[in-house]
Order: structure tokens, then C-alpha cells, then sequence
């Protein structure tokens, strides 16, 4: 069976090909791709088609990025065993100061930087990343998530998630673009998407995640097929961050992703899946709900994980997955912006991942996931103490936040300065994870992540006592 056979032997709708693909059928590019098959040279063109038809995502600036030729280069000499390397502006590493390196673990244990992997550590790197760490990440992704388009996926190395998170948006946002969003959402989202002035969907979200009927309900205004076919004027991709949600601690439920994943294969929109919180959810890793990654048989999932809340903030090694035809696109924006992700940073992740093995590093995000579920139940108790009355929350399902509504209050953004001012008590008001400009919020943000019991039980306090005043006050 031919390439073009397949894709209309497939069932369920995928992104569109348009009038300049097959007819205007809709066809499911991993099924075609996910096929050990030896392409002809028809098959080829169709591949290069399928390839095209995600520069309908992208904006004119990163439709026109090409890959490097210093990075080509680089990747050839370091492939090539034997060859001359007169090519790449590298450093010679014998004038750098620093030689050698130990770091010691919680348990102990440490990992050792001798001068040859520290040379390699303290050197220009690859764009995607270090080779042992994509091995152990790609072996990660494949372990939780198991991506149906695997062969057809593409991954590399990110300095944090919200870089990788940032190359995405920026490559296929204009002006005045449609976007649909979580909402509330996730302050560092926004402020990559406020200066080009998007128009806001934004969908209702609770302590089950993004709700599906309030999707649909943001995008009635456009009949699906005709969105499928749109290049302008259509929302093209949705943004959430669907375990642990900053600010509201939700975690979107197994049957609320598959009907998202369905609303936006109906619609042809790329689902940008920001899951740093995904070891931080309060329930057994075997019990995790599939992520999109997991669900997306047509290829239109960019998934954006993280290092920062399992191994170290500081060190800002993130990484990003998706289809092949975007990734390559946001790889080639990382390329000429940082170049890659520090291959410092990305050699003591990789070193701390091969100590503790696979297994043994899963056993230790468990103990992260035990800290934040005692941390969370330490602030619902002084929560329960305290606000009970005052406030309203749902109990977090993970991450690090309470989402917490203040009854008989319009917005908060007075009352957080004020409670910071007179209390000494610092909350981050709801206002500043709304989408839309001059809107108010009932709501704070509280972390536990690094509070102890007692200051919860003293902030908590004084919150009461601050809006028990305004009360009296305003009466």
C-alpha cells in the first residue's frame, strides 16, 4: 500500500491538507509515518506535502527560518570520527581555568565532572542537546507518555520549559491573532503572548482542568471545516497547562483531555501541552491521566516538560516534543537566539540522572510529590482554621498553589498590596492571571512550596484578621 493509500484508508480527522494538499480530505499524518515503510520517490512528495502543510501554524517570520550553517557544520564534525576540525569557532578548552568538578546528592552520593567531560561540559554543544541526556529523556517520554507518532516526533534540549515554551508562541503568533488560553492562566504565558495584542479565548477552568463545553463555547463562532481550511482569522493553536495548573492546582481529568484532543482535531488546532507540574500530581504515578502527548494520534501536540520542580530550578534545563515539521522550526529559532540550552547544566542532569537510574529517579520524584502533598495538606489545615468563611478554594490535585476566591470582595489587587503594607504577608493577586486587561478578580494565589507549618498558620492568621477589618469597615 502507498503512502497516499494510507492516508485515505485512515479514520479519525487530523490536520488539514487543504487545496493544496489531497482534495481537502482530512488525513492522519502518523498513520501514514508511523510505518517502517521505504518511501518511493511519489511517496516522498508527499511527505514534503504533509511537511508544508504545518507552515499553515507558523507566522511569516519563522515560515522563513532555515537551520543554521555553523550548526550543520558543527553536527558534522562531531559525527564524523576521524575528520580535521578546522571548520566550527570552538574555544580551544585547554585555556579554559577550570579543570574538574564534584557535586554531593542529598543521599550522599556524588557525581564527579573529570577534565575530559568537563571539557565537553564547559564547550559549545549540540542545538537538539547532549547526547546522553536526550537518550535519558527520550527514554523518559517514551516510559510515561508512549507518543503514538513517535517516528514522526522530534524533541530537543530547552533552557527551561518556558523557553521552549516562548520559541513555540513566538512562532506562530501575529499581530492580533486569536488564541485560546487557560483561564486563569499562567502569568509567563501571557506576558509572551500580551505585546502582540492577541484576541483572548479564554476557557473556563476548574479543579478538573480546561472545561471541553466552554472550549466549544469560545470557538461557536467558527464552523469547523471552514476553520480547518482558514489561514487567518482562526485560532490556531490552545495553550494549557494541564497538571498542577498554575495558580489553580487542577488537574484536567482522563475524559476532559480526550474531548479537548477531539474539539481540536475537529477545528485543526495544535494543542501546546505545558506540563512542568506533571511529577508534582498528588496521586500515584500509575495513576496519572494521559497526557496529550499520549492522545495525539494526529500529530498535533507540543509538549513542554521540566527539570526545575524535580531536580533544580536554577539549573534550566526543560525540554520540548512534537511533530517533526514544527519542532525542527522552533529548534532553528533556539539556534540562532542561545544556540542550546548550558551544556553544563545539561551534563550534571544527565550525570544525576545516570547515579540514580531511571527507576531511581522516578523513586525520588515520589519523595517530591510526598513533600508537596504534606506541604498542601499543612496549608489546607491552616486554611480550614482560618479562612473558613472568608474564602473559598478547591482542595489542589497538585503543583504548588492554592487558588483561593475572598467572599464579598471584587478584586484583590488593593487588598494583596495592603496585606503585604500592614501584615507582612506577600499573596499574588488574581488580577494578574487573567488575559484580559482592567478586569478585576475575587481571588489570590497562595504557594506552599516552601512555607513552613508555622508560617502557614501565622500568614493565614493575619489574612483573617485583614479581611475581617476591610469587612468591618465596608459594612
Amino acid at each position: 500500500m502507498t503512502v497516499l493509500e494510507r492516508i485515505k484508508s485512515c479514520q479519525a480527522p487530523a490536520l488539514h491538507l487543504g487545496k493544496r494538499g489531497f482534495k481537502d480530505e482530512s488525513v492522519t499524518i502518523c498513520s501514514v509515518l508511523c510505518e517502517n515503510t521505504i518511501l518511493n520517490s511519489a511517496d516522498k512528495t508527499i511527505y514534503k506535502r504533509m511537511d508544508h502543510q504545518y507552515l499553515r501554524f507558523l507566522n511569516d517570520i519563522a515560515s522563513e527560518r532555515k537551520e543554521s550553517l555553523l550548526r550543520v557544520t558543527f553536527n558534522e564534525q562531531n559525527e564524523s570520527a576521524g575528520i580535521i576540525k578546522m571548520g566550527g569557532g570552538m574555544p580551544n578548552p585547554k585555556l579554559s581555568p577550570i579543570r574538574e568538578g564534584s557535586l554531593t546528592l542529598a543521599d550522599g552520593r556524588m557525581i564527579t565532572l573529570n577534565e575530559p567531560l568537563m571539557e565537553e561540559a564547559l564547550q559549545y554543544g549540540s542545538s537538539t542537546g547532549y547526547g546522553p541526556l536526550m537518550k535519558q529523556i527520550e527514554s523518559l517520554t517514551q516510559r510515561f507518555h508512549a507518543p503514538p507518532c513517535w517516528p514522526n516526533t522530534m524533541m530537543f534540549v530547552t533552557a527551561g520549559s518556558l523557553s521552549g515554551l516562548s520559541l513555540a508562541i513566538e512562532a506562530m503568533i501575529s499581530k492580533g491573532d486569536y488564541i485560546i488560553i487557560d483561564n486563569p492562566c499562567y502569568p509567563g504565558t501571557l506576558a509572551i503572548t500580551d505585546p502582540y495584542k492577541p484576541r483572548y479565548l479564554g476557557v473556563e477552568a476548574d479543579a478538573d482542568g480546561m472545561n471541553p463545553e466552554s472550549l466549544r463555547s469560545v470557538l461557536s463562532p467558527w464552523n469547523p471545516q471552514k476553520a480547518r481550511e482558514a489561514t487567518h482569522g482562526v485560532p490556531k493553536f490552545l495553550y494549557t497547562n494541564p497538571n498542577g495548573c498554575n495558580p489553580t492546582g487542577g488537574v484536567t481529568t482522563t475524559e476532559r483531555k480526550k474531548e479537548i484532543y477531539k474539539i481540536a482535531s475537529e477545528y485543526n488546532i495544535i494543542i501546546l501541552e505545558d506540563d512542568p507540574y506533571y511529577f508534582l500530581q498528588f496521586r500515584d504515578q500509575k495513576d496519572f491521566p494521559p497526557s496529550y502527548l499520549s492522545l495525539d494520534v494526529d500529530g498535533r501536540v507540543i509538549r513542554f516538560d521540566s527539570f526545575s520542580k524535580s531536580l533544580s530550578a536554577g539549573l534550566r534545563v526543560g525540554y520540548i516534543t512534537g511533530p517533526q515539521p514544527l519542532i525542527k522550526r522552533l529548534n532553528y529559532h533556539q539556534q540562532c537566539s542561545v544556540s542550546h540550552a548550558s551544556m553544563l547544566s545539561q551534563v550534571i542532569i544527565s550525570e544525576i540522572l545516570r547515579l540514580m537510574g531511571e527507576d531511581g529517579f522516578l523513586e525520588h520524584v515520589r519523595k517530591v510529590q510526598e513533600f508537596y502533598r504534606s506541604q498542601r495538606d499543612k496549608m489546607l489545615d491552616a486554611a480550614t482554621k482560618h479562612l473558613s468563611g472568608l474564602c473559598q478554594w478547591d482542595v489542589p490535585a497538585g503543583g504548588m498553589f492554592f487558588w483561593m476566591k475572598v467572599v464579598g470582595v471584587k478584586d484583590t489587587l488593593k487588598l494583596t498590596k495592603k496585606l503585604s503594607e500592614t501584615k507582612r504577608v506577600i499573596v499574588i493577586p488574581g488580577v494578574g492571571f487573567l488575559p484580559q486587561e482592567n478586569q478585576a478578580s475575587p481571588y489570590i494565589r497562595i504557594s506552599f512550596s516552601t512555607a513552613t507549618k508555622q508560617e502557614m498558620d501565622e500568614g493565614f492568621r493575619r489574612i483573617a484578621e485583614l479581611l475581617k477589618e476591610e469587612a468591618a469597615v465596608n459594612k
